[in-house]
């Protein structure tokens, strides 16, 4: 599986394999890795918000 297709499956923007049992653990997995990337996204915009603003 790509990088991409997993991202988007973390954020609810793909469908996931309907082949693939659910799990309990991989629906926590799932939950941890979207808080993670989301949080990372977050912290890049504050970064470049003061980045931005700084040198003004």
């Amino acid at each position: 599986m790509g990088f991409l297709r997993q991202i988007a499956e973390y954020l609810y923007l793909r469908k996931r394999d309907p082949n693939d049992p659910p799990t309990q653990w991989m629906k926590y997995m799932h939950g941890i890795n979207r808080i993670s990337i989301l949080l990372f996204i977050v912290a890049i915009i504050i970064i470049a918000v003061k980045l931005l603003t700084h040198k003004m």
